[in-house]
C-alpha cells in the first residue's frame, strides 16, 4: 500500500468507566437538550388563526384584475400563455358584444380562461407578459384539496370580485341565437 503522506495518527481506545458503561453521562446530556428545547420559545403558529408573513416577492394565486370602472383588463391576447414554461394556462378568445361594453375594456376578451394549478410553478411570467396588467401574482397561498378538478382554475375563480351572473357562458350564447 502507499502512502502519501508519512504523518500517522495513532488512535487509541482507553477503557470506559463504571458510569460511561452504564451510559448514565449520555442519558443525563440527552435529558439536558431535551429540557433546552422544551422552555425555548415555539417556531410552530396557529395557522388559521395566526397568518406567517411572506416576503414582498412572494408570488401566491393568480388573479385577473378589473380597471377602475369594473370592466376586465384581459384582452386574451394569449401572451401570458406563450410565456408560461409549464404551459399552465389556456384560454379561448371572443368578440364582444353590444350591450357588454360595461363588461370588457376592449373589443377582444376571453370567453374562457383557465389555470391548471397542478402545472402552474408561480414563476410569474404570465404577470411579466401581459401588456395590459391584467394577471397578477397574490401573496395568498394555493389551498389544498383532494380532487384534481378543483385545480383547473377558471374564470369563476380567477376574476377579482368576480358574479356568476355578469357573463354568460359561449354555450348558452349560441342557444339564445338559435331561437332568435
Amino acid at each position: 500500500m502507499q502512502s502519501f503522506s508519512s504523518k500517522k495518527k495513532v488512535i487509541e481506545q482507553k477503557k470506559m468507566t463504571l458510569l460511561e458503561r452504564l451510559y448514565l453521562p449520555a442519558i443525563f446530556q440527552g435529558l439536558g437538550i431535551t429540557l433546552k428545547h422544551f422552555f425555548k420559545k415555539k417556531t410552530t403558529i396557529n395557522y388559521p388563526e395566526q397568518k406567517r408573513s411572506v416576503a414582498a416577492a412572494f408570488r401566491g394565486l393568480h388573479v385577473l384584475k378589473r380597471d377602475e370602472k369594473g370592466a376586465e383588463r384581459c384582452t386574451a391576447c394569449g401572451l401570458c400563455a406563450v410565456a408560461c414554461p409549464a404551459e399552465a394556462i389556456t384560454m379561448e378568445a371572443g368578440e364582444r358584444r353590444a350591450g357588454e361594453e360595461h363588461l370588457y375594456r376592449e373589443e377582444k376578451y376571453a370567453i374562457k380562461y383557465e389555470i391548471n394549478m397542478l402545472r402552474c410553478i408561480f414563476c410569474g411570467f404570465c404577470e411579466d407578459a401581459c401588456p395590459k396588467d391584467a394577471i397578477y401574482l397574490e401573496t395568498t397561498f394555493a389551498p389544498a384539496n383532494y380532487d384534481r378538478n378543483d385545480f383547473i382554475y377558471g374564470k369563476d375563480r380567477l376574476v377579482e370580485g368576480f358574479k356568476r351572473d355578469e357573463i354568460v357562458p359561449p354555450v348558452v350564447r349560441t342557444l339564445e341565437e338559435a331561437n332568435l
